[in-house]
C-alpha cells in the first residue's frame, strides 16, 4: 500500500481503538472516582513509578528495534520473547522483595501487599510483548483494537464491582490485573506468530545495540514522568496526590488519544519510507501540522471547561484537581511534537541522538521541578509547563541536525492553530466563571468553541485533508455494508 493508504488504514483502526478505549476508560474512571476517594488513587500513584521503571527494563527498546528492522527473522523475535519473560520475572522478584521498604518510605503499610499483587501484571504482559510488536509491524491495529476494547470493558466492570462492595484501592488493583490477563489471553488467540526454542546471541547483540540506547532514553523519560508523583506522594498527602493524579489523567486523556493514534501509526509508516529523505520530511511535517491542528484545540477546550466538567462528572470532592488540570492541559498540548520528532530520529537509526536529547531535557527539567517542590503542587504543575517547552525546543534542535528543519520553520507550520484555538475557547472560559449552572456552561462552552474553531480553519488545507481521510473511511465502511 502507499503511504496514504497505510495512514488511512492505520489511523482508522488505531483511532477506533484509542477513541473507543479512552471513551470506555473515561466512563469507567468516572464511576470509580465517584465510588472511591482521592486517597485511594493516591496509593496507586505512589507505586506507579516502580511499575513504569520495571516495564521499561522489560522491553529494553527491543520492541521498537524489532519493528524498525526490515529483515527481521524468527530468531530475532524468539530471542526478544525469552528475554522479556526472564526480565519480567526478575523485576517481579525485585519488587516483591522490596515492597515492604517502599511502603515504609511512603509511610503507607498497604503499599506492600498492593505492589506485590499488581506487579504480577509485569510477567503477564511480557508474555505477549513480541506478539503485539508483530501486529504493529503488520499495521494490524484492528486486532489490537478489539483486544484493548474487550479487555478494558470487562476489567472495568470487575473494578466497579469491587469498588461498589467497598474494596477501596484493591478494586483498582483487580481492574489492572484482570485487564492484563484478559488482553494476554486474547492476543495469544489471535496472533499468528509463535516463538520457537531459539535464543540467538547475534540477534540479541544486534537488536540490543539499537534498543539499549532507547532503553536509557526511555528509562530517563519514565523516571521523569513518574518522579513528580513520587515526590508529591512523599512530601504531601495521599489526597493531594490523588487530586494531582486525577487532574493529570484528565489532561492525558485527549493527549494520549491523539498522540497515541499518530505515534503508533507514524513510526511503522515512517520506517517504510526511511530511505527517501524528501518524502520522509514531507510526511513528517504533514503529521506535525495535522496533530497540532487537533491537539491545540482539544487541550484548550478542555482547559476552558474543566471547572464545570469536574463538578458534574466527579462532584465537589474532586474540586481541588481543577487548577491542576488547567495547568497540565497547557503542558501536554505540545507533547505530540516531541514524540513525532523522536520517531523521526528513530526511523533513521539515530537512537544516539534520542538518548542525548533525553539526557539534556531531563537534567534541565529535573532541576526546575525539584526547585518548585517547596512552593506547592501548583508550582510543580507550572514546572511541567516549562519542561514541555524545553522538550519541544531540544527535540527540534536534534531533528535539525539530521533533516535541517529548524525551530522557527517548524513553529511557522503550527502557530496559526495555537492562535485559533486560544481565540475559540475564550468565550467558554469566560462563561465557566459565571454564576450560571454548570449543566449549562459545559455544553454551551464546548459548542461555542467548536463553532468558532470550525469558522477559523474551515478552508485550511490540512483540515480539508483530514476531512477527506475521515470521509474516505466512512465511505469505505458504507460500501462494505
Amino acid at each position: 500500500m502507499s503511504v496514504r493508504q497505510d495512514t488511512v488504514s492505520g489511523v482508522k483502526w488505531s483511532a477506533i481503538e484509542k477513541i473507543a478505549l479512552q471513551g470506555i476508560q473515561f466512563i469507567i474512571g468516572i464511576i470509580l472516582a465517584r465510588l472511591l476517594t482521592p486517597s485511594d488513587y493516591g496509593v496507586l500513584g505512589m507505586i506507579a513509578i516502580f511499575i513504569a521503571i520495571a516495564n521499561t527494563f522489560i522491553d529494553s527498546g527491543f520492541s521498537n528495534a524489532l519493528i524498525r528492522k526490515k529483515d527481521r527473522t524468527q530468531a530475532d523475535s524468539s530471542t526478544i520473547f525469552y528475554f522479556n519473560i526472564c526480565a519480567s520475572i526478575l523485576c517481579y522478584i525485585i519488587l516483591f522483595c522490596t515492597a515492604s521498604y517502599i511502603a515504609d518510605f511512603f509511610k503507607q503499610p498497604i503499599i506492600s501487599n498492593v505492589l506485590r499483587v499488581i506487579s504480577l501484571t509485569l510477567v503477564i504482559n511480557a508474555v505477549v510483548a513480541v506478539h503485539r510488536a508483530h501486529l504493529t509491524i503488520a499495521v494490524d491495529f484492528k486486532s489490537l483494537a478489539k483486544v484493548s476494547l474487550l479487555s478494558t470493558l470487562i476489567s472495568g466492570c470487575i473494578g466497579i464491582y469491587f469498588a461498589y462492595i467497598g474494596h477501596g484501592v484493591w478494586s483498582l488493583v483487580y481492574q489492572q490485573l484482570s485487564n492484563s490477563v484478559i488482553s494476554t489471553l486474547l492476543i495469544l488467540c489471535i496472533s499468528k506468530w509463535h516463538p520457537t526454542l531459539t535464543f540467538s546471541i547475534p540477534s540479541f547483540k544486534e537488536l540490543g545495540a539499537y534498543g539499549s540506547k532507547l532503553l536509557v532514553a526511555s528509562l530517563i523519560a519514565t523516571l521523569y514522568s513518574n518522579i513528580v508523583t513520587m515526590i508529591i506522594g512523599k512530601c504531601y498527602t495521599t489526597k493531594d496526590l490523588g487530586n494531582y493524579t486525577r487532574g493529570n489523567q484528565f489532561a492525558s486523556l485527549p493527549c494520549d488519544t491523539v498522540s497515541g493514534i499518530m505515534g503508533r501509526v507514524t513510526f511503522p509508516i515512517l520506517a517504510k519510507i526511511q530511505e527517501d529523505t524528501n518524502q520522509l520530511i514531507n510526511v513528517y511535517r504533514k503529521y506535525i501540522r495535522m496533530t497540532s491542528m487537533i491537539m491545540f484545540f482539544v487541550m484548550c477546550t478542555l482547559m476552558a471547561v474543566s471547572k464545570p466538567m469536574i463538578l458534574i462528572l466527579l462532584s465537589e470532592k474532586w474540586a481541588d484537581c481543577i487548577i491542576y488540570l488547567q495547568i497540565l492541559c497547557f503542558a501536554m498540548m505540545f507533547d505530540h511534537i516531541t514524540q513525532i520528532n523522536m520517531n523521526l530520529l528513530q526511523v533513521k537509526g539515530r537512537s544516539d541522538l534520542c538518548l542525548k536529547a533525553e539526557v539534556i531535557k531531563k537534567v534541565l527539567s529535573t532541576i526546575i521541578v525539584i526547585s518548585s517542590i517547596p512552593f506547592g503542587i501548583v508550582a510543580v504543575c507550572f514546572a511541567r509547563v516549562i519542561y514541555t517547552q524545553l522538550a519541544v525546543a531540544i527535540g527540534i534542535l536534534y531533528a535539525k541536525k539530521v533533516f535541517g528543519i529548524g525551530y522557527w520553520e517548524q513553529n511557522r507550520d503550527i502557530v496559526g492553530y495555537l492562535l485559533f484555538s486560544v481565540l475559540s475557547v475564550l468565550p467558554a472560559l469566560l462563561i465557566s466563571e459565571t454564576e450560571m449552572s454548570v449543566y449549562v456552561t459545559l455544553p454551551l462552552g464546548v459548542v461555542l468553541s467548536c463553532l468558532l474553531y470550525f469558522f477559523f480553519i474551515r478552508k485550511d488545507a490540512n483540515f480539508l485533508e483530514v476531512k477527506q481521510i475521515v470521509l474516505s473511511i466512512v465511505n469505505k465502511n458504507e460500501r462494505k455494508n
